[in-house]
């Protein structure tokens, strides 16, 4: 176990605990978001996050990948070593302590490259708990040339996509799925008024202990070109 990895990963993600009598009164500010509106995409100032990899050695697992927020590119390698066989990367928190009302929005949607067919996970978080419910939805990439893609990467850019078509994926709020840790949990209501993370993950599992059908070990890519509400 890479207790390195674990700690620089999941650190961008934890608050440092307060000294009570230091603590400033909570001033959390709800940014109300309409349909329409770009929420990431590389490189740009407006952005309200980035995102940074967590993969399966929070689980002790061997599996590593990266994400380049210039160009919106995550590359990795998945292994089932030590009982992994998962990667993700996940928003940091939001600029300025913000959360997210997007109580007029329908979900949101997602403009991609590169993926090869496989089947991704994209979560959206209403706590900023470290392991709070993911609200999931399973999604697949475009089939497109290149095998993984990771060869068709070679001096391009985000914005030289005629190697791979791009493709749209919409993220629906009403067919999210809560899990935590893959597996499903009852009793809850998505806040949809209190949006405070997204993640995108490449797992051999799906839900409840069942398999991803549409995954393989090794290498993958996946381009994340825009983040956006509809």
């Amino acid at each position: 176990w890479d207790i390195f990895r674990f700690v620089s990963q999941s650190s961008k993600f934890i608050k440092p605990p307060q000294i009570p009598f230091l603590a400033s009164p909570s001033n959390t500010v709800k940014k109300r978001v309409a349909p329409g509106e770009t929420l990431w995409t590389p490189s740009s100032s407006q952005n309200l996050f980035n995102f940074a990899p967590l993969d399966d050695v929070v689980m002790g697992g061997a599996s590593s990948s990266t994400v380049d927020n210039n160009t919106g590119l995550w590359r990795g390698t998945v292994t089932d070593a030590n009982n992994g066989g998962f990667v993700g990367i996940r928003s940091t928190p939001f600029k300025n302590g913000l959360s997210l009302n997007m109580s007029s929005c329908k979900g949101v949607e997602l403009r991609l490259r590169l993926g090869d067919g496989k089947r991704f996970k994209f979560v959206v978080r209403d706590d900023t708990s470290f392991n709070g419910i993911c609200w999931t939805t399973e999604f697949d990439a475009t089939a497109g040339e290149g095998g993984n893609g990771l060869a068709g990467l070679i001096g391009t850019s985000a914005r030289n996509e005629s190697n791979d078509k791009n493709t749209t994926i919409r993220i629906p709020f009403a067919n999210q799925t809560p899990t935590i840790f893959a597996r499903t949990v009852s009793g809850n209501t998505f806040d949809v008024t209190n949006v405070v993370g997204f993640q995108v993950a490449y797992s051999k599992f799906a839900f409840d202990n069942e398999l991803n059908q549409n995954f393989e070990l090794g290498d993958f890519a996946l381009q994340i070109l825009e983040v956006r509400t509809y």
